[in-house]
This record gives C-alpha cells, sequence and structure tokens, in this order.
C-alpha cells in the first residue's frame, strides 16, 4: 500500500476523465479521521476554489452538523470523499452525474488508509446506491430508514438550496434524523 500523500497527490494528479472545466480533484483524508462525508461531486463554485463544500450546501451541511468552518475542515477529525473528485458537467436538469471510474479507482485505496472512520455521511442517491446497494428504494425512502444504517452510515439528501422543496415536504427530516445525527456525533467525537 503506497502511503496516503501519495495516494494524495495520484489523486490531485488524476487526468482519467475529459471534463469540460478539466481536471481539479477536491478531497480531503487523513489516517486519524473519524467522520467522512461522501458527497456527489464537486459543483463549479468548489471546482474553482478547490475547497470542499465551499457553497450554500456547504453552509446547510455545516449547519445541521452544528459545526463552525474550523471543525468542519479538521482534517484531522473529518475526511471528504465525493463520489466523483472533479466536477462532471452540466446536463439538462442540473449537474452531470458522478462518472463511476473515480469511485471505482479512488475509493478503496482511500477507505485503506482511513482505518478511524466510525461514521459515514452518504449525501445523496449516488453515495447511498454505491455504500448501501443499488435497490428500487428512492432517496426519500432510504433516508427514512435512517436507523437500518446507523452508526456507521447516515443517508441524508442533498443540502442543496435546490432541495428546499424536499426538505419543505420531509420536516421529519431536520426534526428527527438531523438531532440524532448530531447526538450521535457528540457521542463519537
Amino acid at each position: 500500500m503506497i502511503p496516503l500523500i501519495e495516494l494524495l497527490d495520484d489523486i490531485r494528479g488524476c487526468e482519467r476523465c475529459e471534463l469540460p472545466l478539466g481536471p481539479n480533484p477536491v478531497v480531503r483524508a487523513s489516517a486519524t479521521a473519524r467522520l467522512l462525508i461522501i458527497g456527489q461531486a464537486p459543483g463549479t463554485r468548489v471546482h474553482a476554489s478547490g475547497v470542499p463544500w465551499d457553497d450554500p450546501s456547504g453552509d446547510r451541511l455545516r449547519d445541521w452538523l452544528q459545526m463552525d468552518k474550523s471543525q468542519f475542515y479538521d482534517t484531522a477529525e473529518i475526511a471528504i470523499m465525493p463520489m466523483a473528485f472533479c466536477y462532471p458537467g452540466k446536463g439538462a436538469s442540473g449537474d452531470l452525474p458522478p462518472p463511476p471510474l473515480c469511485s471505482q479507482t479512488w475509493h478503496e485505496p482511500l477507505l485503506a488508509h482511513m482505518p478511524k472512520v466510525q461514521t459515514v455521511l452518504l449525501i445523496g442517491s449516488y453515495a447511498q446506491q454505491y455504500y448501501l446497494g443499488r435497490s428500487k428504494e428512492n432517496l426519500t425512502a432510504r433516508v427514512q430508514r435512517w436507523r437500518d444504517f446507523a452508526p456507521r452510515y447516515w443517508p441524508l439528501p442533498h443540502p442543496s438550496p435546490r432541495n428546499r422543496h424536499w426538505l419543505r415536504r420531509n420536516p421529519w427530516f431536520e426534526a428527527e434524523v438531523v438531532p440524532a445525527l448530531c447526538t450521535h456525533l457528540s457521542s463519537v467525537a
């Protein structure tokens, strides 16, 4: 197994996919991280900054987790590994799906370097299907069954402002799941 620093250098130098904005892999990992956040893929703002969750979605995610930026970006405690590390491009109804090549190539080697991870936030359908298995179940049903996956895995909706309608239709998420997740995170901190 190559050292983590070399693996991260390999990821950051990856040019395997043809992308509209070019490669700019966004990932954070350490051998001491206890929380792993797996989202979909960086958006254009994160692609430009190179800082994961550096957008309104990240603001909402940090609000859900009751963390300020210094806690959230403490790589010693929190790893961030999206399903695709680069912006995949624009589709007809939003960003394109994350190319599977990225997770198939990099996730397993990265996870091998993070033995202390106790909790994995699976944000959105792509991460949930990859780690919890493909099913005909939709995101809402999977998030409603969060107890079946906790305490290791926590399926969450994407915190994007575009999901405000989902959050409005599913008030149980912020009333029940978010407090349970925060309680769990404070108990493993």
